[in-house]
């Protein structure tokens, strides 16, 4: 049993609406403050019933999250589905960076099950040799300096944890990798969203996503005016509306 506590902010959320389910997820090392936004504006302008589950291992310690895989946080957002499937007739699913990477992961796990996905910065691959050495080195250190709070907004912070614990980083690399693979068996329609300025997830994942993704009803969106948590930045609000938008057509 997980006796840490959950630092203020990083609960997670759910909106109870019609039966149009949005599940929003969070990002590494991250929180669901930083996708909050979104979800409350899906929500009340939509409509929709929204989850914003906590990924395990997040929004405690580093310690936790060191402790945790990416089996584990994948079944975190099962789980968020699967609370969405008891209420819901059609499911959508978006995320914020690592967010992204399974909203990629899950429209491609359960095709029959989402109706589109919308990844925001969702990370395939890196290209940071290194960050890559530090999945199979030695004589690691237990934690590196995080890779939180690269927001272009002055005085706008995301809750996130200072550090990146070291055995984490061989997890993240584990589900980029299966979800590359997982692409071609997307066939819902895709939204997909990429800061031109991203200082964590190199831009040339969403090109990359957009050319392998399986579905043909598929659009990119440079955000202009963000950095990596853009669900913060000054791009919030339009990200809210056209995946607000984006769900209404296809309802």
């Amino acid at each position: 049993m997980n006796a840490h506590s959950i630092l203020p902010g990083a609960e997670p959320f759910f909106f109870e609406g019609n039966e149009v389910g949005v599940l929003v997820s969070h990002g590494f090392t991250g929180t669901t403050q930083s996708v909050r936004f979104l979800g409350e504006v899906l929500a009340q302008k939509g409509g929709f019933t929204v989850i914003g589950p906590r990924l395990k291992g997040h929004g405690t310690t580093p310690q936790d999250m060191a402790e945790s895989t990416a089996a584990d946080w994948i079944a975190s957002v099962e789980d968020a589905m699967q609370t969405l499937q008891k209420r819901c007739k059609k499911l959508f699913i978006t995320g914020l960076s690592m967010g992204g990477t399974l909203s990629l992961y899950m429209a491609g796990m359960y095709p029959d099950i989402f109706h589109g996905t919308a990844p925001i910065n969702g990370a395939l691959f890196l290209k940071n040799p290194d960050f890559a050495r530090l999945a199979f080195g030695h004589n690691l250190p237990e934690t590196v300096p995080g890779v939180g709070s690269d927001i272009k907004q002055p005085g706008v912070t995301e809750l996130v944890y200072p550090v990146v614990p070291v055995p984490a980083v061989r997890q993240i690399y584990a589900l980029m990798g299966v979800t590359r693979d997982l692409l071609p068996a997307i066939q819902c329609p895709a939204l997909i969203f990429q800061s031109r300025d991203d200082h964590v997830v190199h831009p040339d994942n969403a090109p990359f996503i957009y050319e392998n993704i399986g579905c043909s009803d598929k659009e990119l969106i440079w955000l202009e005016n963000s950095y990596h948590v853009a669900t913060l930045d000054y791009d919030k609000e339009l990200i809210a509306e056209k995946i607000l938008s984006f769900i209404q057509r296809l309802l």
